[in-house]
């Protein structure tokens, strides 16, 4: 992953040194995200390697056919992102062409305004918004259905999962495609918390699991799964 570079040359005048350190993305077409994370914080301040497999997943030729002027199956698609953190994975759907609308706590809102200024050069036919999103609250300001919802390694905290299946159920319609990507973790309450999870998406989710072959060649990891998921028929 040689593509990957924390750097903290470079930050602007305005912002502290001390709190943020840079993590860089490069596309396929050369260009590059810069995503700010924070020295201090919560599991959310930070890119996590689940994020980087969905980001560049993304970008695979199912997504983006090559030759790169050939039209982004991103490409005026309505996108949210649950559980955003630095918005690395809305950021990257928005410069690939969708509408994107990243969500996480009130907290998290000035680090992903932050990373929307700074990528806004990056984002040319696409959108993106940040908006708080509490899992398992009211939904309505993010209807109609969204065509996808994003979310990277969201399936982490116990008393989240109630919450989050919750809000899967409101906001998933018929036709979204839910792609969620996480890294399985064996150690601690982490397998039960996945277990949970499975256990009650399942119930009104069916899941098709994206193989090795079809993602990027080079960032993937075995232990780093995505999933396509979509409502169960009625």
């Amino acid at each position: 992953m040689n593509s990957l570079r924390n750097n903290m040359a470079g930050l602007p005048e305005e912002e502290d040194a001390s709190s943020y350190f840079i993590r860089e993305i490069e596309k396929n077409d050369r260009s590059v995200l810069e995503m700010y994370q924070c020295s201090k914080g919560d599991v959310g301040c930070v890119v996590w390697d689940a994020a980087i497999v969905l980001c560049k997943y993304l970008e695979t030729e199912q997504f983006c056919p090559a030759p790169p002027p050939a039209p982004s199956a991103w490409s005026c698609k309505r996108v949210v992102e649950l559980g955003a953190g630095t918005g690395v994975v809305g950021i990257m759907a928005a410069s690939l062409g969708a509408n994107v609308t990243v969500t996480d706590l009130e907290d998290l809102q000035p680090l992903l305004e932050l990373n929307i200024k700074k990528n806004q050069n990056l984002i040319r036919t696409g959108s993106v918004t940040a908006k708080v999103l509490k899992w398992g609250e009211d939904v309505m300001d993010f209807l109609p259905y969204p065509d996808y919802i994003l979310m990277a390694d969201c399936i982490y905290y116990e008393q989240s999962v109630e919450p989050l299946i919750e809000t899967l159920k409101l906001l998933a319609g018929p036709e979204t495609c839910v792609i969620c990507c996480y890294e399985e973790r064996t150690v601690g309450v982490n397998p039960e918390v996945e277990r949970r999870f499975f256990e009650l998406l399942l119930q009104d989710f069916e899941s098709k699991e994206i193989p090795a072959e079809s993602q990027d060649p080079e960032f993937n990891s075995p232990d780093i799964h995505i999933l396509h998921l979509h409502r169960r028929p009625s």
